[in-house]
């Protein structure tokens, strides 16, 4: 039995916990977009995935735990099946992909998240339909399962319901809840809940509730536009030293 011992892994890891931490606890889930792709420049993109999730599931319980009366359970029920599907789509992939390709992969989605955060603006959009509910929550699950990163898809399905903002913080709360727990069985088949894996999680898993509480705290003192800019920039640095490692390496 043993963990990861690379100082550097670290070095990414703390924070990435710590940011993924600080979104949960006030300042958006969106910012969790930058943790995997972060800890994927030291190791296996799988292996950085398998890592978070556990850390991801114990956060999912004390959010859960505090927002499931809010939720509504109609726009969960619509979302979910497409999600699934996103998250089997993502399983597979996994198991037949390189890392080279992985790492492709991830670096593309993080520079696509990107660009639809920068260009994307404040477009009114027209109301979901059943099929958008499908699409938009089946990327979703592929994403979240590929990189920890489903809220971007998520949120331009939920935001043109126009919910009460406690009611949207608790959908995304309890439906993540449930896509992060499906998450488990393709890691599993994967493979990647080896020993190293789960007591590198055990020993980040202390970083999990400081990092909400530090979202507590800069939610009425810090800039939330400020912060995703940084975090933005840090995605964007991140996912094309991903895309540049992964194109060597396929050449």
């Amino acid at each position: 039995m043993s963990v990861v011992t690379d100082p550097l892994f670290y070095v990414m890891a703390v924070p990435a916990v710590l940011i993924y931490g600080i979104g949960k606890g006030g300042l958006g889930g969106a910012l969790g977009i930058i943790a995997v792709p972060l800890m994927a420049l030291v190791v296996a993109p799988t292996q950085a995935a398998a890592i978070l999730l556990p850390i991801l599931i114990v956060m999912d319980i004390f959010a859960v735990r505090h927002h499931y009366k809010n939720a509504d359970y109609r726009v969960i029920k619509s979302m979910l099946p497409g999600a699934l599907l996103g998250v089997l789509l993502a399983g597979l992939f996994l198991g037949v992909t390189s890392e080279a390709g992985l790492k492709l992969t991830i670096g593309l989605l993080s520079l696509a998240f990107c660009f639809q955060y920068w260009l994307g603006g404040e477009r009114e959009r027209s109301k979901p339909s059943a099929f958008s509910a499908w699409f938009w929550s089946s990327l979703s699950g592929f994403s979240s399962t590929a990189i920890h990163a489903g809220g971007g898809p998520a949120s331009i399905y939920l935001l043109p319901l126009k919910l009460e903002k406690v009611t949207l913080i608790a959908t995304m709360a309890v439906l993540f809840g449930l896509i992060n727990l499906a998450k488990v069985i393709p890691y599993i088949a994967l493979g990647e809940f080896d020993s190293t894996n789960l007591l590198t999680a055990l020993i980040l898993i202390p970083l999990a509730p400081l990092g909400v509480k530090l979202g507590v705290m800069l939610l009425h003192r810090v800039s939330q536009a400020r912060i995703y800019q940084l975090c933005y920039l840090f995605l964007f640095l991140s996912g094309s030293k991903l895309c540049f490692d992964a194109i060597v390496a396929l050449i």
